[in-house]
């Protein structure tokens, strides 16, 4: 009996999970219509072709992956996150600049 209960009330819980899973899918899905319905009225407001919107994606991935390969040369100690140096500068580097730190305080050391 014992491990008849415990069957009925894992199948319950997987009825529940699968009804979230459901619900949270529903979700995502009702808040990025209205993102892509943006997307679409500016491309079509400004011209703009699929096409060139694959090349966009097409050279932002080159671009990002050429990025990667260059080494961290800055570290935020608070939440590790890092910089190349190159491109502009993080947030938080700005946001200590803005505050009088400088910048040589979050080079990371060989």
């Amino acid at each position: 009996m014992p491990q008849e209960s415990f069957l009925n009330e894992k199948q319950e819980i997987e009825k529940q999970i699968q009804k979230l899973e459901r619900k949270m899918r529903s979700l995502h899905t009702r808040q990025r219509r209205p993102v892509i319905n943006s997307i679409v009225r500016s491309m079509q407001e400004y011209e703009i072709t699929p096409e060139e919107i694959t090349q966009a994606f097409e050279r932002r991935a080159k671009r990002a992956t050429t990025a990667s390969t260059a080494p961290a040369r800055y570290k935020n100690p608070e939440t590790g996150d890092t910089w190349t140096g190159r491109g502009r500068p993080p947030r938080w580097i700005v946001e200590a600049e803005s505050q009088g730190k400088n910048r040589d305080a979050f080079l990371i050391k060989a």
